[in-house]
């Protein structure tokens, strides 16, 4: 399930989007990704995790969660500092809290 974002060529090279479709496909598949592939980001929410994809010219990150039926994309970008910003934080949250919302019939 893609909440933002696209992994395509450009902005990924060939390379890049071939790794992160190949650690994407394990994550479908039900392997749990550690470093240096993957890290929790407990900050937006329980489930959470960065997918690391390292690139010549960026850093690129994909952050999602694992539900007990999907792997949630819940946003994708490139990482230019150490940190991951607030506003990627917040933004993610955002998006979680609606996704997570009961549908109103």
């Amino acid at each position: 399930m893609w909440l933002r974002g696209e992994v395509k060529t450009p902005p990924f090279s060939l390379a890049t989007r071939i790794e992160a479709g190949i650690l994407l496909r394990q994550l479908q598949g039900g392997a749990k990704l550690s470093l240096p592939h993957s890290r929790p980001m407990p900050g937006i929410g329980a489930r959470c995790h960065e997918l690391r994809i390292m690139a010549d010219v960026a850093a690129w990150r994909v952050i999602y969660r694992l539900d007990e039926d999907a792997v949630v994309i819940v946003d994708v970008f490139g990482k230019k500092s150490a940190q991951t910003p607030a506003h990627v934080i917040a933004d993610c949250r955002r998006r979680l809290r609606q996704y997570d919302e009961p549908a109103d019939d």
